[in-house]
């Protein structure tokens, strides 16, 4: 059963491909019959990951971010890659890589579309419990990053002042601190 809603996919085509992302330009048909184009960033999945230590402080990274130009603090968070077999196996992955930690535990928490306006992005949350330090960072190319720990309370009033500023880290927190805490 098709919804009245849907557009007819025509076209599609790879307008821009770079390591991250892609631009799909597609052309489309919408309900009403008219003939558009549209375009998207085709960035896929994602997990990202609130990480406690056993004595209870949230691992983070400080982490340049060249498109805004500053240090962004917030949550270890990565792409899935093609041989993840699925979000799970690319929490323990990106934890060890971009902190050095590994966790005893990992529970999923919650699947968002952040902008799915105009991006196909999907974030995978997950909580990781006792949380230890195992080895040394494991950083892409284009990864600068600091590992530090804090209290859960700090984040939160970090996402309340403004300071957490990265929306995947603030969804995250705010998610725990609704439904989970």
């Amino acid at each position: 059963m098709s919804d009245d809603l849907a557009w007819e996919t025509l076209a599609a085509e790879t307008a821009y491909d770079c390591p991250g992302f892609d631009v799909v330009h597609e052309d489309v048909r919408l309900p009403d019959g008219t003939e558009s184009d549209f375009d998207y960033l085709r960035e896929g999945d994602s997990v990202v990951v609130l990480p406690f230590t056993s004595e209870g402080a949230v691992v983070v990274i400080e982490e340049w971010r060249q498109a805004v130009g500053r240090v962004n603090r917030g949550l270890p968070a990565g792409s899935m890659e093609a041989d993840d077999p699925d979000p799970r196996a690319a929490v323990d992955r990106e934890l060890r890589e971009e902190t050095g930690y590994e966790a005893g535990s990992v529970e999923f928490l919650y699947t968002a579309e952040p902008a799915n306006g105009y991006a196909d992005s999907v974030f995978h949350y997950f909580l990781a419990t006792d949380c230890e330090p195992t080895g040394q960072q494991d950083l892409d190319f284009n990864e600068s990053i600091r590992v530090d720990t804090t209290a859960f309370d700090d984040l939160l009033d970090g996402v309340r002042t403004g300071d957490i500023r990265d929306g995947r880290s603030a969804v995250g927190i705010m998610y725990y601190a609704l439904f989970e805490r």
